[in-house]
């Protein structure tokens, strides 16, 4: 028996456990893997090998590399989301206030070299429109941040919510390419986007 027709071993109590932690397996044999080769050299065999999967067990998780990644991508992504939507639903909070916990959050979850990958070539823009998109939950987030901001006069009328926030988003993208470059700069980068992304906000601004 050949290693890829090899009876797939439950690595948990029960199916659910043994999905999550073959889940997990594979997000960090992705970043090791990130850590030695250029992405384009690795291909699902190199995943498999390194989280300890046959390679048929692998494509029952996804169909090939591109789909793994999204998948991968869109779970380390998850606290993020979760986080960023948490934030945003504190309405007593002042939403300048919500807007700056929101910037670190987002930054932080791209200190993860496979949240990484949304900005590969191809990929699609990681902000783009459409549920199925990482972030698309924390731009609907940041929207309703921006419109209450407006609401109560801390924030000027933009008028195109939709439009400023999509804007602004690449002034996050270009932030979290930055940490991925250049880990160290996670503080200074934080802090510039704070800075821009309320100044554009701030009213006054035209």
């Amino acid at each position: 028996m050949g290693e890829d027709d090899r009876v797939p071993r439950i690595r948990g109590a029960s199916i659910e456990e043994h999905h999550e932690m073959v889940w997990a397996a594979l997000a960090e044999a992705l970043r090791q893997l990130l850590l030695e080769r250029d992405y384009d050299s690795i291909n699902m065999g190199h995943i498999a090998a390194r989280a300890g999967l046959a390679r048929n067990t692998l494509y029952n998780y996804a169909h090939d590399k591109s789909a793994l990644v999204l998948a991968l991508t869109r779970r380390a992504g998850r606290p993020a989301v979760e986080r960023v939507t948490e934030v945003a639903a504190r309405s007593a909070e002042p939403a300048a206030d919500r807007m700056r916990e929101i910037i670190e959050v987002v930054l932080e979850s791209f200190r993860d070299r496979t949240m990484q990958l949304v900005f590969r070539p191809g990929s699609g823009a990681p902000v783009a429109e459409g549920p199925d998109k990482p972030f698309h939950a924390i731009v609907v987030a940041v929207e309703d941040v921006v419109r209450d901001g407006i609401a109560r006069g801390e924030f000027r009328d933009v008028g195109d919510v939709h439009l400023v926030v999509e804007l602004l988003s690449g002034v996050m993208r270009a932030g979290a390419e930055r940490i991925g470059r250049d880990p160290a700069a996670f503080a200074a980068t934080v802090r510039a986007a704070r800075e821009i992304v309320l100044a554009s906000l701030a009213r006054g601004q035209g």
